[in-house]
């Protein structure tokens, strides 16, 4: 499960579109859905927040957004809450775990969409976070699997 905290703007397709599908599959297991899952790392800020399902709701709504920006149609519908991300109490993320995740994503980027990768910023340069996300400094998230 990769739930990108990358700013929506900056995933290719490919990560656009498995994003929905995992931050779907988060929000069945915040919802109580499904036994699998409940203790994956990535879940844990969602979890922590003061309303889980309305943040995954905020997370998938982020996505939707750029989703629909680029003409693909992902359907809202399926979001138990959705909220527009800055309605909501921000969920804290390191620039650590920004930077790990372009890089992460560089490197995907360079197998299966080259020319995805003009469009990533530059090293050294700010990385934006999802809608959801406030950027604090320090690094890599303890609920990373690296």
């Amino acid at each position: 499960m990769r739930l990108w905290s990358l700013h929506p703007s900056l995933l290719d397709r490919a990560a656009l579109v498995a994003g929905w599908r995992e931050a779907l599959l988060a929000q069945k297991v915040l919802a109580g859905g499904t036994r699998g899952y409940t203790r994956h790392p990535q879940l844990r800020r969602f979890q922590a927040h003061p309303a889980p399902l309305e943040s995954i709701g905020g997370f998938l709504t982020g996505l939707q957004e750029e989703a629909t920006a680029r003409g693909y149609r992902f359907d809202l519908t399926r979001v138990l809450h959705p909220a527009p991300p800055a309605s909501l109490p921000p969920i804290e993320v390191t620039a650590g775990q920004l930077a790990y995740e372009l890089e992460h994503l560089r490197a995907k980027c360079e197998h299966r969409s080259p020319e995805h990768l003009a469009l990533l910023p530059a090293p050294g340069d700010p990385v934006p976070a999802h809608p959801l996300l406030r950027v604090v400094p320090g690094d890599v998230e303890d609920w990373e699997v690296r």
